[in-house]
This record gives structure tokens, sequence and C-alpha cells, in this order.
């Protein structure tokens, strides 16, 4: 079986992406895995001039605000510039990871043809396995399956 002794959290600071950092730093203490935390600002931020140090400064406290409650698990956090697909894929062979953790924001129709699924460019570039926490709202429907013992598996379906 594949160990996991690093996993790769990336991050953008919004509330799905603390839904997953739950599941990643989870996963990090129950496995006595690493776990990097990766936030990349976006090419869209740089083009306009790098980013400030004020800037650099406040990302990087957001990010010393994620903590695990196990002080024996391995916490280190990156900030990079860049695409974030490409970035978070880069960062994971660099660092050897055996696992990405990350949140999608589960968007559809235009808004997904304009803006990509960053989650998607992941999964589909990485070499290693990659967990998406879907944090969109459920249905009704969602629900009452959920609430009757059936397991809905709509994050899985394409």
């Amino acid at each position: 079986m594949h160990s996991i002794k690093t996993i790769l959290f990336p991050t953008d600071q919004s509330e799905g992406s603390r839904v997953a950092f739950r599941a990643a730093s989870s996963l990090a203490c129950d496995l006595g895995a690493r776990l990097i935390i990766l936030e990349v600002v976006p090419i869209a931020v740089t083009i306009y001039g790098p980013p400030t140090e004020d800037y650099l400064t406040q990302m990087e406290k957001s990010l010393k605000q994620l903590t695990v409650d196990n002080p024996n698990v391995r916490v280190e956090r990156y900030v990079t510039e860049g695409v974030p697909a490409e970035a978070i894929v880069r960062a994971a062979e660099e660092t050897n990871c055996d696992l990405i953790v990350m949140a999608t924001h589960g968007r559809t129709g235009a808004t997904r043809v304009v803006l990509g699924s960053v989650a998607e460019t992941v999964m589909r570039r990485s070499r290693c396995p990659v967990l998406i926490v879907k944090t969109e709202k459920t249905t009704d429907a969602d629900q009452a399956q959920t609430d009757s013992g059936n397991i809905h598996l709509s994050a899985l379906q394409a």
C-alpha cells in the first residue's frame, strides 16, 4: 500500500478551503504526515506589478492562522506566485507529496468555462492522488438521501 508521508494543502483562504483544511489536517494527524500549506498569488494579481510586501505579509499571517491540533505534525507554509493549478502541481512535485487535499467551488456552466477549475486541472496533471473536498451547499434532495441513510455521491459525477 502507498504510504502517505506528505500532504499538500493549497488554499485560497475561502470558506471552502477552510473546510478542506480540516480534512487535510485530520489526515495529517491520523497518518503522522507532514502538512504543507500553500497559497498561490495568481498571475492576475502580479500583472499589475509584483505583490507588495504588505500583501505578502498579510498572506503569511493568514497562513499562520491555519493550525493543526497535534503538535507532532510538522507543518510548513509557503506563498508562491503563478498560475494556481500549475503552481500547485509544481509544489507537489518539488516536495514529493503523496497526496493533495483541496477544495472545489463547484462552479458549473459559463462560470466554469470562463474561470476554469483549478481542482480539475490539478487532478488531471498531478502525479499523486488528489482528494477534492466539495463544499458546495447541498440541495434538499441531497439532504433527503443523506438523511434516509443512502450515500449520495454527487461530487463524483462527471
